[in-house]
């Protein structure tokens, strides 16, 4: 069933647990999540990222919505590091209400007023707005952020920026990145605890793919509401397509490459779901 995402994030807020937000990018994808959310009974959000909308547009946009209205668990369609207000617009009306308006590339008092303009379009159509406060390192589908300009989140800025904008989640850059952890993740959980404490609302982490499950349990104990995967389910897909090709003497039959892709998907969806506590927590 297709919900908004306040609620889930809402419901994972107030029982210590998070939502996966899954990045999909074709109907593959989108079955994937949602068979994996099915089995685990879990509540999940099938998210579009910036880069698979400029590639498959309101086409994409209508599928994710109909595999989250067709499913039997509760599933939310969010769009993902947005930072065209035509864009945001365009999701809206096309029925998307739940919107990380993306500001985070520019300074403070920018990002202020870009998350507000946005905060404020999207509550007119009775939706939410996620924003990121800080800059994560990284690349994620042509996003690239260097080390050198990527900065954690500031405690002491927190409070003034949900104040200031109305947002409803914040993202926030905690030693997180986006892709591949080249080396040990660190979270730095002491900077969390002070976000946690500012903050006062839900809280998201992105570039969760290849961190430790303990320290996304730890995470969770801190206030994140939300973690976001993509790296590995995009990679279990490209792996077993490239098996396939491996296996056979001909080249197989596109359905036959197919199903194994999406089984990879599910394999790497249900992990997730399991470490951040959200199987067993569809209503």
């Amino acid at each position: 069933m297709l919900v908004p995402m306040k609620e889930l994030v809402k419901a994972a807020h107030q029982g210590g647990y998070a939502v996966g937000g899954f990045n999909v990018y074709n109907l593959e994808g989108a079955m994937a999540v949602v068979r994996a959310a099915e089995a685990s009974h879990a509540p999940v959000i099938l998210q579009i990222h910036d880069g698979a909308f400029n590639y498959g547009g309101t086409m994409l946009m209508a599928l994710c919505k109909a595999a989250a209205a067709a499913a039997k668990v509760p599933i939310a369609v969010h769009m993902d590091h947005i930072s065209s207000a035509e864009t945001i617009q365009l999701a809206l009306d096309n029925g998307i209400t739940s919107i990380m308006a993306d500001g985070s590339h520019l300074p403070f008092e920018g990002n202020v007023a870009f998350s507000r303009q946005m905060a404020e379009l999207v509550h007119q159509h009775g939706g939410s707005v996620e924003a990121e406060l800080g800059r994560l390192a990284g690349t994620e589908d042509g996003l690239s952020v260097s080390e050198m300009e990527a900065h954690m989140t500031d405690p002491s800025q927190a409070a003034d920026f949900i104040q200031r904008t109305g947002v409803d989640t914040l993202a926030v850059c905690i030693g997180n990145v986006h892709g591949h952890y080249w080396m040990e993740p660190q979270l730095d959980f002491p900077r969390l605890a002070a976000i946690n404490r500012a903050a006062q609302i839900p809280l998201v982490l992105h570039g969760a793919s290849g961190l430790p499950a303990h320290q996304v349990q730890d995470a969770i104990k801190l206030g994140i509401s939300k973690i976001n995967v993509n790296t590995e389910v995009r990679e279990a897909f490209v792996k077993a397509i490239g098996g396939t090709f491996q296996s056979d003497q001909k080249p197989p039959e596109l359905l036959k490459m197919l199903a194994p892709a999406i089984e990879a998907m599910i394999e790497v969806v249900a992990d997730k779901i399991s470490f951040l506590g959200s199987a067993g927590k569809a209503k």
